[in-house]
């Protein structure tokens, strides 16, 4: 697949139609696919059968989740081989320190406060967009890991 999907972890809807309004309008032809909690997210990300997963090529991560909050996403996340490396973005309301120190102590990629304007919030996820479906590298997929210490492109 060319394009990986994008993962939104969201259980707002006004919030979720802005991001797929704000990624249709920068132009990214990434598939967004929803999650609407967290157990949702969880059970997208680490399936049982891996036979038909798609790594996405970016988690954007709620953190006030229904079922799993978005902390305990984000340590499932990295505590899976499979999943360790994904960029994680959290998009959230919150502006506690707890939260900010909390997510990036968990392995955030970075933390983005939602704006409140929807301007302001389309060039928000275009940033968010450009760096890490054009700019970044992905890692290299699929990849197995003989070890710990050393990953190996299959």
């Amino acid at each position: 697949m060319t394009n990986p999907p994008v993962l939104l972890v969201e259980d707002n809807p006004n919030d979720e139609t802005l991001m797929l309004r704000a990624f249709k309008k920068g132009g990214f032809i990434n598939e967004v696919v929803v999650a609407r909690d967290g157990a949702e997210a969880l059970a997208y990300l680490l399936p049982a059968d891996e036979a038909g997963w798609i790594r996405p090529a970016l988690i954007l991560l709620d953190l006030k989740l229904p079922k799993v909050d978005g902390l305990e996403v984000l340590r499932r996340i990295r505590a899976e081989e499979r999943t360790a490396l994904i960029p994680v973005v959290i998009l959230t309301t919150s502006a506690e320190e707890e939260d900010v120190v909390a997510s990036y102590s968990g392995g955030a990629n970075a933390y983005v406060r939602k704006p409140v304007k929807f301007s302001a919030f389309a060039e928000a996820v275009n940033a968010i967009g450009v760096f890490w479906l054009f700019s970044a590298s992905p890692f290299p997929t699929p990849f197995r890991t003989r070890s710990r210490r050393r990953l190996e492109l299959a």
